[in-house]
């Protein structure tokens, strides 16, 4: 009997340790997307949408729990926000299946992570149709979600892992918001409007969150954010490009980041960086900023062109008012999310056409995809983040 209860401890003791070790790794999550099917596709028909957890603190990037959940990767890859103790993330899910027709959906998930090898749904809460970009405080009390469908934002307070409804902001009809993100502060938010070419600017008291009536632009289009950790700029995607003077010629196919001064909505820099910029990231230590870049590769493998295409990852240095270029890779195809490693030696790219999450290693200079360590995904991967990443 002691021989029994002996080896009952030690068994015990083992998968404490094994918890312990898994809870303190760095950890980014993926949701993922089944429902996205094309004609030709290596994957025939929907598959179950799931979430995933990745230690990226190891030399090997690896997936080390998931959970069958409901994800969704259309719009902007900024549909999951991870707290900054990573002990939950908030998934968003702007659509949802219906017989074999797509529709939009408005639900906000908690997903308990204190065992990142078995993930959770803990709570499920609503926010507004076509529920996308989400972002926590940073004191972790609020929680705000753009709504594609109805021009709307959500505000959430946090009490812990949950979630209660707080209020709804109204923006302007036809602005489409595909994301939101707290200013360092907390005193304010800006909520990308999309249709509206708008960067609009919330103000936050407490638990009251308001449309402030300030808003600037900073190109056409606009598609997801990132702010400075000191809170003077606000970079964003443009996917239709830079802002046209009177007169001005259309400007060549693609999309642009740019940087504008939060206090004044100056435009400070604008850069071309290709046809659709998916997503923008910024560095734990507020140094590079990694963007996404389709460059026309949301296609099949069944596709003439799919091998003469590539997606473009670009890393720019974040500087007073500056950005400037330190590396560039070429990856798979349909580029969504990006997130990168507190070290800044990896970036994780997730491809829904291969749906699989690329890993590049980044020193300063060079950007080079290790190939050997991509993580295949079921579905199609489409907003990844860690707790650095919002």
């Amino acid at each position: 009997m002691q021989r029994r209860e002996w080896k009952t401890g030690i068994a015990a003791l083992s998968l404490l340790l094994a918890m312990s070790a898994a809870a303190s790794a760095e950890i980014a999550v993926s949701a993922n997307d089944g429902k996205q099917t094309k004609a030709g596709d290596i994957v025939a028909g929907p598959q179950p949408d799931s979430i995933s957890v990745l230690d990226i603190s190891g030399a090997q990037v690896k997936v080390i729990g998931s959970v069958a959940a409901p994800a969704a990767m259309i719009g902007p890859p900024a549909a999951v926000a991870v707290s900054k103790d990573s002990r939950f993330a908030l998934v968003t899910v702007c659509q949802k299946l219906d017989g074999m027709n797509l529709m939009p959906d408005d639900l906000v998930e908690v997903v308990d992570l204190s065992d990142p090898t078995h993930p959770r749904v803990v709570q499920t809460a609503h926010a507004g149709p076509g529920a996308s970009g989400v972002s926590i405080s940073p004191d972790g009390k609020l929680a705000l979600v753009a709504n594609t469908e109805d021009d709307t934002v959500t505000a959430f307070s946090l009490s812990g892992e949950h979630l209660t409804r707080i209020g709804q902001i109204q923006l302007d009809a036809k602005s489409r918001p595909t994301d939101v993100v707290f200013m360092p502060d907390g005193k304010s938010a800006v909520a990308v409007a999309q249709t509206a070419s708008r960067l609009v600017v919330l103000s936050v008291n407490g638990t009251e969150v308001k449309n402030s009536g300030r808003w600037f632009s900073s190109g056409r289009s606009p598609y997801g954010a990132v702010v400075t950790h000191d809170g003077k700029y606000v970079i964003n995607t443009n996917i239709g490009g830079a802002n046209l003077a009177p007169g001005d010629p259309p400007p060549p196919r693609g999309g642009t980041i740019a940087m504008t001064d939060f206090a004044t909505g100056k435009v400070v820099a604008s850069i071309a960086v290709g046809p659709t910029p998916e997503h923008v990231v910024l560095s734990d230590d507020g140094r590079y900023i990694a963007v996404v870049v389709a460059n026309g590769t949301a296609s099949v493998r069944s596709d003439p062109k799919f091998d003469k295409v590539l997606g473009l990852l670009k890393v720019f240095a974040v500087g007073d008012g500056t950005l400037t270029q330190v590396a560039q890779a070429d990856t798979g195809h349909w580029g969504q999310g990006a997130t990168i490693s507190r070290d800044n030696k990896l970036i994780l790219l997730q491809c829904a056409a291969e749906r699989e999450i690329e890993v590049f290693r980044f020193d300063g200079t060079s950007l080079i995809q290790d190939k050997n360590a991509a993580i295949p995904i079921g579905a199609r991967p489409g907003s990844i983040s860690t707790a650095f990443s919002r």
